[in-house]
Order: C-alpha cells, then sequence, then structure tokens
C-alpha cells in the first residue's frame, strides 16, 4: 500500500476508540482539518481506487463523528453504540485486506544497460481459424515486441500495464466487473511506447504465454531481458490468451466454449493415470503408460497449434529485419523459444521440427505431445514450481532423453506456477493467487537471473555467463546440470 493509504487507514482504524481523549486536548476543528488535508493529499499525490472504498467510508464517518461527539459527555452504552463498534471493525477489516490484496505495486528495476521500448504489430495468417465458428476466418495474430534502447527516456510517457482488453478478460475469469482492475493505470511500468531501437543487432527472443492467461502478464522479466539487450516477440496466441485488441479496434476474448469442447473427455484419459501413479508401481512399468497418455492429451493439439504460431512467426523475422523500426536489429543466427506454462511446453517442441531455434527455456510448463519421444540436439533450460512430492511429475518422463547439449533441470524452491508471471506482485497473497511463499521480488530475481544467464551463455556467448553459478548464488533454487552423458548435482 502507499504511504496515504496506509495513514488513512492507521486512522480510521485507531481515532474511532479514542476520539473523546482527543477532542479534550484539540478542538474538534483542528481535527476536522487534519483530516481533510490528508483525504485531499491522498486524492492529488496518490489517486483514489475503488480498494480504499471501506477506508473514505470510515473517513466519512470520523468527519461526521467528530463534528458532532459532545467530548465533555459522553453517551451512555447502548446496543445500537455496540452495533456500530462492529461496523466500524468491519470495516476496517475490509479497509485493510482489500488494498492488501490487490494494491498498487512496484515492478522490479530492470538491472541491464539499456532502456526498454516497445511497440504493437498486427499480423493476418494465411491459416484457417479454427477456434471460431466462421469457416473463412483466418488466423490473426498480435504481437507485443520489446527491444533495447539507448534512448533518454526522463519524461517520457510509460506503457500502460497491461491492455485493457486483457484486464477486462482476467476480470471474466474471476467475476468481477471490467472496471475492478482500473487500478492498475497507477501500477508504473519501466517500458517506454516507440522509443528509438539501440544502434546494433540483437539476439531474438520468442516469448509464449500461459493458457488462458494475460499475454502481457510477465513485465518483470521479459522487461529485464530486453534490458540486457534482447528483442522479445511477445506472442498474444488468439482466443486462448485472456485478450487481445486488433489495431481496429475489435477484441477477441478467451473462448471458453472451445476450451469446453477440447477437454470435455479430459477427464476419461486422466483417472487411469492417476491411478497409475497411485499404484506405486516403478519408474520403468510406469513410463510406457505415461508416455501413451502425453503424446494423445488434449492438450498437445493445443501446443502444436502454438507451436505453428511460433514457426509463423519465425518466418515473419526476416522481412521485419529488413524494414520497420527493427531493420537491421535483429540477429536471426542467434534465435531463442522461452515460455511459461502451456506457452514454456509449446516453445519445447518447436526445435523438434525447426532448425532456426538455438536454445529453449520452459518455465513450469508440461511438453504434452512427442517431446518425450525425443532428444534436444540445442540447449534447453527447464525451471519447474516447487510442487509437492506427491504431485504427478509427467516431466521426469518427458525429459528423460535430456539433451546432446547442456541439459539444465532446475526447481525454484517454495514457488508456486504463477511465480513465473507477475501475479505476486500483483495478487501479493499466496493463498489467493496460488503462489508459494518465496518473497516475489526474490522469486522474480533468481529466475530472471536464470534466464538471462542461460541466454547469455548459449545465444550470446558470454563467457562469464553460467546458469551454474546462478544455481550456486541462491539457495532457493536446485540445479542440475546436464551435458552429453555427464551430469553433475548442485
Amino acid at each position: 500500500m502507499r504511504l496515504f493509504e496506509i495513514i488513512i487507514l492507521l486512522i480510521c482504524t485507531v481515532l474511532p476508540f479514542i476520539k473523546r481523549p482527543v477532542l479534550r486536548k484539540l478542538e474538534s476543528r483542528y481535527v476536522l482539518i487534519g483530516l481533510g488535508l490528508i483525504l485531499v493529499i491522498h486524492f492529488f499525490a496518490e489517486g483514489w481506487r475503488w480498494q480504499m472504498i471501506p477506508g473514505y467510508l470510515l473517513l466519512i464517518i470520523l468527519l461526521w463523528r467528530v463534528k458532532v461527539v459532545d467530548a465533555m459527555h459522553p453517551p451512555k452504552l447502548s446496543f445500537l453504540r455496540i452495533l456500530g463498534f462492529f461496523g466500524i471493525i468491519i470495516l476496517a477489516l475490509l479497509g485493510w485486506v482489500l488494498p492488501s490484496v490487490l494494491p498498487i505495486f512496484s515492478l522490479p528495476e530492470p538491472t541491464g544497460e539499456y532502456a526498454v521500448g516497445t511497440e504493437s504489430r498486427y499480423v493476418l495468417t494465411d491459416r484457417d481459424e479454427i477456434i471460431t465458428e466462421d469457416p473463412d476466418d483466418k488466423r490473426e495474430l498480435m504481437y507485443k515486441i520489446w527491444y533495447p534502447s539507448t534512448a533518454n527516456v526522463s519524461g517520457k510517457e510509460r506503457d500502460a500495464y497491461i491492455d485493457r482488453t486483457s484486464r477486462a478478460g482476467f476480470a471474466t475469469k474471476y467475476g468481477l466487473p471490467p472496471t475492478a482492475l482500473n487500478y492498475l493505470d497507477r501500477v508504473k511500468t519501466h517500458v517506454y511506447p516507440d522509443i528509438p531501437v539501440a544502434d546494433g543487432t540483437f539476439p531474438v527472443l520468442i516469448f509464449s504465454h500461459g493458457y488462458g492467461s494475460k499475454a502481457t502478464g510477465y513485465y518483470s522479466i521479459l522487461t529485464e531481458l530486453a534490458s540486457q539487450g534482447y528483442i522479445i516477440i511477445n506472442m498474444n496466441h488468439t482466443f486462448e490468451s485472456l485478450g487481445t485488441t486488433f489495431p481496429d479496434g475489435r477484441q477477441a476474448y478467451f473462448d471458453f466454449g472451445f476450451q469446453h469442447e477440447i477437454s470435455k473427455d479430459a477427464w476419461s484419459q486422466i483417472e487411469p493415470i492417476l491411478e497409475v501413479y497411485k499404484s506405486g508401481i516403478s519408474y520403468e512399468e510406469r513410463h510406457p503408460i505415461v508416455k501413451e497418455f502425453v503424446t494423445t492429451f488434449y492438450e498437445s493439439k493445443s501446443m502444436d497449434r502454438w507451436a505453428e504460431d511460433m514457426i509463423e512467426t519465425m518466418d515473419l523475422l526476416e522481412n521485419w529485419n529488413k524494414e520497420g523500426t527493427l531493420a537491421g536489429r535483429l540477429d536471426l543466427e542467434q534465435l531463442g523459444l522461452f515460455g511459461h506454462s502451456n506457452g514454456g511446453g509449446s516453445a519445447g517442441k518447436v526445435p523438434l521440427v525447426d532448425e532456426r531455434v538455438k536454445a529453449v527455456a520452459n518455465l513450469d510448463g508440461i511438453s504434452w505431445g512427442n517431446v518425450i519421444d525425443t532428444t534436444y540436439q540445442i540447449p534447453f533450460l527447464f525451471v519447474s514450481a516447487d510442487w509437492p512430492a506427491e504431485k504427478e511429475d509427467f516431466n521426469t518422463h518427458i525429459y528423460i532423453n535430456k539433451s546432446t547439449d547442456y541439459f539444465y533441470e532446475s526447481r525454484l524452491l517454495q514457488s508456486g506456477h504463477p511465480n513465473f508471471m507477475d501475479i505476486p506482485f500483483m495478487i501479493p497473497v499466496p493463498a489467493i493467487a496460488g503462489t508459494g511463499s518465496i518473497e516475489p521480488a526474490l522469486g522474480s530475481e533468481i529466475t530472471n537471473k536464470l534466464v538471462t544467464s542461460f541466454f547469455d551463455k548459449h545465444l550470446k556467448g558470454v563467457s562469464t555467463a553460467d546458469p551454474q553459478l546462478v544455481g550456486e548464488q541462491y539457495a532457493e533454487l536446485e540445479l542440475t546440470v546436464f551435458k552429453g552423458d555427464s551430469v553433475k548435482h548442485l
């Protein structure tokens, strides 16, 4: 919470119970002026937001009570007076909880040498759009591109945190009105729209978001990587992200009907494999059963669609490197992919069919499909959340063959699946957000350093970059490094 929000809530929580002693020492007009002044400063310096409405109501009640109270002759205790105190307690609780659960938070400042710019791009593909009902629809893709810049950003307008369509999709998903997230206008990003791209060429990273999540909900990691000298093509997988806004103003939201249709028989696949894990059979006996499950599970087709989106995006890069703001800035020989959840699993499928990819990082995604049949030929980083031991870990089977190159297998301790997004900052209550107990800034710092060092080593060829060193630096990170037939435990 912000400073004057805390001051208002402290006053509203304490003053009702010490009002009379205070008014014996101070004239009521001075108390009224002080309370009014604090409220005015808050509105002008910080801005109001709906999470503070219980606090504002309490302050109004206080102003009224200070105005009419007789400090010398307190009224007798009555049922209505007791009821009023309980009402104040309830309002005070709401006043503290709402702005704490949905705070105006600070995103981590990027540590790289570059300022970070951004622009959006739209592409109408030749592929049929299978998610919509119109057979003539073609797949449309929106991109948010993050890039390094040497521009002086002092006084420049910052990028708004999460576009309004994604906000509306997020609110709808959780049964909130679209305006419920307008307070995010007050979150300051470290990204600046349409500033010039820095001179030189930079490795290119394509990023893929989680299924049914905000495509722009990854400011922490994407800003950090761009500040370190990467150009990032942030995918938005239409109808399977929470929201997309096209240049003509059309909005496309997550298609719950399509999701229901493709997953309606999922439990018939899931239930038998859960029983297999409960049966206690050995890893070797379980492997062929898991293999059949992961190669036929319905999410494999979703990942195939997303992999096609990424491959089609790679096909665009050569032209993007010839004209427009990115002309001459893309080092297409140093191309990497990474993603979170479904996006991470999908990214892992692309190098199996496209040799342009030089390195892949998967942030807590399961690679459904044929990855279990293959061995990677490129460096690969897998970062897992700290799932409980009893959870069915399909990736121990999927990644059994590792890579002929480096394969990094890591776990961010005390983390949950959403820790790789901005969610720990946006909703800093693990029980509500599904995040782990790791401090949000620390979890973000470890993930950002690990992913940056991975791509620095395997795309940029930085001699001092090594994910192994990140594993040694943080007790919260478990890391095992595989190189061909050699294995090193950290």
